[in-house]
This record gives structure tokens, sequence and C-alpha cells, in this order.
């Protein structure tokens, strides 16, 4: 894969940032499967119809999400395949079994501490 320009790279970055809060990542994950309207968004997040709009306008900025204008009815689905993908990709990471229980004050096996005091 080719390098990232300064300007992708950033980018890449307020994506991944806009889904670090867990309200927008709901949303998103809402739409996985099917285009949703802005109330059985927020119906199913226990959200307010004012805070899901101003959600689905910072995700659609960033391409994360589009909108679809069915007469009266506003459908909000997954731009692109790619976006999907990689959504569907972190799900099954966090689902399938691993070996070692996620421990997070204990450190990860090969951690920069363990290897320390082996000079």
């Amino acid at each position: 894969m080719s390098q990232l320009t300064e300007a992708q790279l950033a980018d890449v970055a307020e994506v991944f940032r806009l889904l670090g809060e867990p309200n927008r990542l709901g949303i998103v994950l809402a739409c996985l499967d099917a285009a949703q309207g802005v109330g059985e968004i927020g119906e199913k997040l226990g959200l307010s119809q004012s805070l899901t709009s101003h959600h689905l306008r910072l995700l659609r900025t960033a391409r994360i999400m589009r909108a679809t204008r069915q007469g009266r009815h506003v459908a909000y689905a997954i731009d692109d395949d790619h976006v999907r993908d990689v959504l569907r990709n972190m799900i099954a990471h966090f689902v399938e079994p691993h070996e070692h229980a996620h421990d997070p004050g204990g450190d990860a096996v090969g951690s920069p501490d363990e290897s320390e005091g082996e000079s």
C-alpha cells in the first residue's frame, strides 16, 4: 500500500476520532446492514432527534455516512463498502475468541516492560 500524504493521514485520523465517540459509532453500527431514518436511529440508541442529526451531519461530512431522500423521508446508510468492511472486521476481531483474556492492568506478552532486564 502506498504511503499516505499528510493530508490523507489527517483525514484517516479524523475518521477514527469521529468513530471513537460511542454515540457516533452506535449510529454507524445501527446502519451497518440497512439504511435507517433519524427517528429509527435515535430510538434504537436512546438519543434525541437533534443529537442524532448533529452526529449524522458530522459523519456525512467525513464521508462515513450518506443520506438518500425518499419523498419526505431521509434514510442514512454507510457511505461505501470500505467503511462497512473496516467496521465488520473490527467487530469480528473483538468477538472472536482470544488465547488470553484482556487484562487492562497487566502487561501483554512481549511488551517492552518484559524485556527491559534482558540485555
